[in-house]
């Protein structure tokens, strides 16, 4: 497959039916990383209608079960195999470090692993009983069809796993389109489902732009479902375009996440370092760059101050670089386009009345951190409330905000104080406290005296306007799938409803 070969469709590896291509940057010095080709709505209804004859007419909607998750399985040892490589990409295309690419190799690993060991462990279907020993009454479920899966930029490889995963342990077929600004870790992965024995047009593949393939792919007819995770904006417009066709719609549209500390978790030396480290990690994993990232320090008035200078001491000491770099904490922003924004809302949290205690800048250049970088200094900024656009939406970036509380109710709304509602984590050392808040927050996850993790078998998404939907555990798959009633009457006999 040469470098501009990144559209599949149907098993075949192509440039785009136009000819375009995009180039495809390093974030570290903004140089070229990749050319890849530039699909359009041509190749997309191309790739739909791949996935269209291998649904309707192919083998593996019929496949059996155990088949399909030994293929699941097959695919994970691949991408162990193929760990440091794709870890390498996943680092220059993305910015994140490389020891962040081999973590997310791993959890992709555990995300097909677990789908295959759901579908093949399930019963045949749930029995109802009717009241009749002459009705045999089942629910099955069955693949939704062909799906439209449309993947953001700074996870590419994990949030590509967690809809293929279980899209194909359901038996469906796919067209997916990844970032334009990172797509080189799904072009991997497309790789590897073929070379572990996918059939032809199950798995399709168009790199390009949200318009006009993310858009083609929201609104085509031959689609039954679309899952998209990416921005409100995006995500709005992808269940407009789904609308009229009346298909499955599921969307992570990311969140504005509070990171509520009381007073009690820090009452130790060691309490503190851990809520100081936590919430450090929190907000500043791959640059802020993550939808579940808590970019809301929520802290007790009590202890604000100490809490808050010893988090902004530590910021300043993280070490920013080239993420394949050894010794290198945090890379830079994906793009000139994400570094923009981020000081945007730097600025304008400033012109606010936000106090900056750290970073607000962009760092300079050294041996690990070239010039034309999107590099951005982590930054904590002060005395924050709810009315500043900083706090109420998604920055996207290496930006922590500080807003402080007196009473346990006063925490609790303030952590639910957004229109996203996606994670959220509350420490303290009062174990009905803990359990208090965390049945209060309007979260879909909530972590107590953690940040951060999370597990394949348990479901992830939000409320609000962080979403529909969810993915990972049981309800992960059944996105994937339709329910079917099969009623069988077993002695049928007339019914004599009409006389004649």
């Amino acid at each position: 497959m040469s470098s501009v070969e990144t559209i599949h469709v149907d098993g075949v590896w192509r440039a785009a039916a136009a000819g375009t291509q995009r180039e495809v940057l390093d974030p570290a010095d903004a140089k070229t990383l990749a050319v890849v080709s530039e699909g359009g709505a041509d190749d997309t209804d191309a790739a739909v209608a791949a996935a269209r004859r291998a649904f309707d007419t192919g083998t593996w909607p019929h496949t059996p079960v155990a088949e399909r998750a030994a293929l699941l399985r097959e695919v994970a040892g691949l991408l162990q195999r193929d760990r440091e490589a794709i870890a390498l990409t996943e680092s220059r295309d993305t910015g994140k470090t490389l020891e962040e690419g081999r973590i997310d190799v791993d959890c992709v690993s555990d995300a097909f692993r677990y789908f295959a060991d759901l579908v093949v462990n399930e019963g045949g279907g749930r029995v109802v009983d009717a009241g009749s020993a002459d009705i045999h009454s089942v629910v099955v479920h069955e693949p939704v069809g062909v799906c439209a899966l449309i993947t953001p930029w700074n996870y590419p490889l994990l949030q590509a796993s967690w809809k293929i995963a279980p899209a194909l342990a359901a038996g469906n077929t796919f067209v997916i389109k990844p970032s334009e600004v990172t797509p080189l870790s799904t072009v991997h992965l497309i790789r590897l489902l073929a070379e572990a024995g996918l059939p032809a047009g199950v798995a399709n593949l168009v790199t390009g732009a949200g318009d006009p393939v993310g858009a083609r792919l929201a609104e085509h007819p031959d689609v039954d479902l679309v899952s998209f995770t990416g921005g409100l904006t995006s995500g709005t417009k992808v269940m407009q375009a789904a609308a009229p066709s009346v298909k499955k719609v599921a969307l992570e549209l990311g969140g504005k996440n509070p990171n509520v500390v009381f007073a009690d978790a820090c009452a130790t030396d060691e309490d503190f370092d851990t809520a100081v480290d936590q919430a450090l990690n929190a907000a500043f994993i791959h640059s802020g760059q993550v939808c579940s990232a808590g970019s809301r320090l929520i802290v007790e008035e009590s202890v604000r101050e100490r809490f808050v200078a010893e988090l902004a001491r530590r910021a300043e000491k993280i070490k920013l670089g080239r993420g394949t770099e050894d010794g290198v904490e945090c890379g830079p922003l994906v793009s000139a386009q994400q570094l923009d924004k981020t000081e945007y809302y730097v600025d304008s949290a400033l012109a606010e009345g936000a106090v900056l205690r750290c970073g607000g800048k962009q760092p300079e250049p050294n041996a690990v951190r070239p010039a034309n970088g999107y590099f951005y200094s982590p930054t904590v900024l002060d005395r924050c409330d709810a009315t500043m656009r900083v706090v109420r939406e998604e920055t996207f970036g290496p930006i922590l905000t500080v807003e402080t509380f007196r009473t346990e109710d006063e925490a609790v709304a303030l952590a639910n104080d957004t229109e996203y509602g996606l994670a959220g984590a509350v420490w303290t050392k009062d174990a009905g406290r803990a359990r208090r808040v965390a049945g209060r927050l309007r979260h879909g996850t909530v972590w107590i005296n953690d940040y951060h993790p999370y597990l394949p078998q348990a479901e992830w998404g939000g409320f609000g306007k962080s979403g529909i939907g969810r993915e990972l555990g049981p309800a992960g798959l059944a996105e994937y799938r339709e329910a079917k009633h099969i009623y069988q009457n077993l002695a049928p006999r007339p019914v004599r409803w009409f006389a004649g």
